[in-house]
């Protein structure tokens, strides 16, 4: 990894900021596959310029409602009708997507995000910038968050717990920077039986998609084998940052354990999901413009049906295991 720094973004006391490294070697993934959040590091650095189109990320009225959608199915109605919360701390931040966008929605009034990766700090610090939001970053490791004990309202996060070695560990760091009463909502964990039929479906297709396109007259719908091979690496260290998968009892005892209180989870996407990894690994798969606005309306669109049938009608019948995503949320004892 480079020692280059660059001055800290927004941060009273953070110091320097380390220069992200948005091409690792092979040689540095090679030594990622035996040192995880060295893994996680040049993981996120090699996709934060990337990650936002790459997984339909924005911070318009679509990517806020979803936001605020995630937040408002865990969180009780008499905790939303006192919002916003005055301070609130993401971790694991990647672009800034969930608390970026839950601050838009009236969710906190401003906000500090943290990331392993200075890649993905700077972007989310930027993004947060281009929006003119409260927000200030620091390169900052979840098991051990460098705030004071009672520093904030709120925590949250979106899609990290899973990359955490400890997350019961995190979860006591998370108790410990709340405010007394304070809460925390992290969205977008992997279930153990949504993250199986996610892989192989994810899998199928990209095998099917660089397959195929290798057939005369379909080679305009290549990546060039470069970007293929480079995404390949890529998704070799993404087997090995993603470290967890949960059951939902698992996650409420690992935060009673952390201390908190008024501990819930909810689970989502189900036929949605088995939609949604096949044509997000389709879009990484085909040169980025090539699949135009007219498949962006058909992707969302059908996701958005799915989910309202698996919010409505799955989730009366099946359990909460066997939706692909879950969240959890607690409180620190008053």
């Amino acid at each position: 990894m480079t020692e280059t720094t660059e001055p800290g973004i927004g941060s009273e006391g953070a110091g320097d900021l380390p220069a992200p490294n948005p091409h690792a070697t092979a040689e540095q993934v090679e030594a990622a596959m035996r040192d995880s959040k060295l893994a996680q590091i040049l993981y996120h650095d090699w996709e934060a310029e990337s990650y936002d189109d790459k997984w339909s990320i924005s911070y318009d009225q679509r990517c806020v409602d979803y936001a605020r959608g995630r937040f408002d199915a865990i969180v009780p109605d008499h905790v939303q009708r006192e919002l916003p919360y005055d301070n609130a701390l993401e971790l694991g931040c990647g672009t800034g997507f969930f608390l970026l966008n839950l601050i838009q929605s009236g969710v906190a009034r401003r906000g500090s995000v943290t990331d392993l990766s200075p890649g993905m700090v700077r972007v989310a610090t930027r993004n947060g910038r281009s929006l003119g939001l409260d927000v200030d970053g620091r390169v900052a490791d979840a098991e051990g968050i460098p705030y004071d004990d009672n520093t904030f309202d709120l925590v949250v996060g979106h899609a990290v717990l899973h990359h955490i070695p400890d997350v019961e560990l995190s979860l006591r760091e998370v108790v410990r920077v709340l405010r007394p009463g304070g809460r925390f909502v992290f969205a977008g964990e992997p279930t153990t039986v949504g993250n199986s039929y996610a892989r192989a479906l994810s899998t199928l297709t990209w095998h099917v998609a660089t397959t195929v396109t290798r057939l005369p007259g379909l080679q305009g719908w290549r990546r060039p084998q470069a970007e293929l091979d480079e995404s390949s690496r890529a998704a070799a260290l993404e087997a090995v940052v993603d470290l967890h998968t949960f059951e939902p009892s698992d996650l409420e005892r690992m935060a009673r354990n952390a201390g908190a209180v008024e501990v819930a989870t909810a689970s989502e996407e189900f036929t949605a999901a088995m939609l949604g990894w096949p044509v997000r690994t389709f879009e990484a798969a085909v040169p980025p413009g090539k699949l135009g606005w007219n498949w962006a309306k058909f992707a969302f669109g059908s996701w958005t049906a799915l989910s309202w049938v698996d919010a409505n009608v799955w989730r009366r019948v099946m359990p909460k295991g066997w939706f692909y995503n879950v969240m959890v949320t607690g409180v620190k004892p008053s």
